[in-house]
């Protein structure tokens, strides 16, 4: 069967971009509808094979916002073809954004002097993506309302499970959830967050790291709240503070090809390559753009998704680019004032114990663009990059599967993780209040015992009867065995 619209643009024209998700094709139908993940197009409505433009305007119609195919197939478009169009419908909403997209891209700009006299359209729809705050072309009367600008820009598709995620409030639930714990608890269960999430976020680099790098982690979480806008002197600092190595320690974003590696040799063991430096630099910027808007249309979450993925993305750094693009979730949070009086979702937590879709989260992207590059080894630590692929690739992604994990990463943190952690301390609370009205039992041996009892299913171990088998009573321990058992069995 023939292709049709971003597909056939796609495989006729030879684009250096990643394929659409869904593939559009003519099929023995009777009309337009979705078949698994493929668009059924009747024969009779399908655009002319040998028109460019006609399967660019049909893909918008029915495809909705290609954005990285689009940049490289308007290439392909001349001036003329556009205004002949504009001849036949001279309002047209899809022509309108043809011709908005081709100035915009192609960066010249078409001799067409007559009024547009239709309504102002967005040039994506609100219902089908989540879009960001709209700046209008008055020449087109195209509002452009995506995440990023015309130079960089996400999509995020308004799939069923991220429609759910939004409607479930999940910062304004977590603030309420610790509103409602006494200021100690609350207190405790923070500081629980701070030093966990920089644990963890370590342990995803497969690193432990040294109580002064976790000071100084923590510590960088908590300046978060200051709310500093994102520049590249700031992200210096921040990467200076979470590497130890003096060699490893950047001054500004990289001058050099980066690459993350698998263990494999050779050219095989390149698993990703991120945007060559110019590119990185210039992209960097439009990103830390997006990021320091005071974007209230836009939930925090999608800014933060946005923002952390696209950074680990563009790779600015040599080293530290993953603990940061985490921690980057943070400080979004914090500069859209979503997260107030030292709060911290432990998203990071929440990533490690779900790793393995970290990882494909990561993949949606990284994986189709590695093949965008040739890489060649020279020697046992030296390769040569060559980027065969087109700028529209870091410039335009689609960020969906990355926006749905970061939702589902947050609400794990605020169900899972910030609410076992509150039991964990209520019942450790209650335990050590039971015990200290029955025996007098050392404070330090008996918060060790009972936080071992705890974190072993209700059970003092052998290994621990033994251990303080001179401090502790024999009764003493059977009765913390009980009392924790009692308060999980509640």
């Amino acid at each position: 069967m023939s292709l049709v619209g971003y597909a056939h643009l796609h495989q006729s024209l030879g684009l250096k971009a990643i394929a659409p998700m869904r593939v559009a094709m003519i099929k023995p139908v009777t009309r337009i509808s979705m078949i698994g993940d493929c668009l059924a197009v009747p024969h009779a409505v399908a655009p002319s094979a040998g028109s460019v433009l006609d399967h660019i305007l049909f893909a918008l119609k029915h495809e909705g916002v290609n954005l990285g195919i689009l940049a490289q197939a308007l290439e392909a478009v001349t001036a003329d073809q556009l205004l002949r169009e504009l001849e036949k419908a001279p309002n047209g909403v899809f022509i309108r954004k043809v011709c908005y997209l081709w100035e915009g891209m192609i960066l010249r700009r078409l001799d067409y002097s007559k009024p547009i006299n239709s309504r102002v359209a967005p040039l994506f729809d609100p219902q089908r993506y989540v879009t960001g705050p709209s700046t209008r072309n008055s020449r087109w009367r195209i509002d452009f309302n995506g995440l990023g600008s015309l130079a960089y820009c996400a999509t995020v598709e308004r799939t069923p499970e991220i429609d759910t995620l939004l409607g479930l409030d999940i910062l304004g639930r977590a603030k309420s959830f610790m509103a409602t714990l006494p200021p100690e608890m609350m207190d405790r269960a923070i500081q629980w967050a701070y030093l966990h999430e920089t644990r963890d976020s370590f342990a995803i680099e497969k690193e432990q790291p040294s109580e002064e790098k976790s000071r100084r982690f923590v510590q960088l979480l908590r300046q978060a709240h200051e709310g500093r806008l994102l520049t590249e002197d700031y992200l210096v600092e921040l990467q200076n503070s979470t590497v130890s190595n003096p060699f490893d320690k950047a001054v500004a974003f990289r001058h050099e090809q980066n690459h993350l590696h698998n263990g494999l040799r050779g050219a095989a063991g390149v698993s990703y390559v991120p945007p060559p430096p110019a590119l990185c630099h210039e992209l960097m910027e439009e990103l830390m753009a997006f990021a320091n808007q005071p974007v209230r249309e836009v939930d925090p979450l999608i800014v933060a998704a946005v923002t952390a993925f696209g950074f680990v993305f563009l790779h600015p750094f040599m080293d530290g680019n993953g603990r940061l693009s985490r921690f980057l979730i943070h400080q979004t949070l914090c500069h859209q004032g979503a997260l107030e009086n030292g709060l911290l979702l432990p998203v990071s937590v929440a990533m490690k114990h779900e790793e393995q879709a970290y990882l494909q989260a990561l993949k949606t992207f990284s994986q189709p663009t590695r093949e965008f590059w040739n890489v060649t080894w020279l020697d046992a630590d030296h390769m040569a990059f060559d980027f065969i692929g087109h700028p529209s690739i870091y410039r335009y992604w689609n960020a969906t599967h990355c926006v749905e994990f970061t939702l589902q990463m947050a609400r794990r943190a605020l169900e899972v993780e910030l609410r076992e952690e509150t039991e964990f301390l209520d019942r450790y609370d209650r335990v050590i209040k039971a015990v200290n009205q029955r025996f007098d039992v050392r404070g330090s041996d008996l918060s060790k015992l009972v936080m071992m009892c705890l974190d072993n299913e209700g059970k003092v171990s052998k290994h621990r009867r033994k251990q303080f088998q001179y401090s502790v009573p024999e009764e003493v321990f059977e009765f913390i065995e009980e009392e924790t058992l009692r308060l999980m069995g509640e």
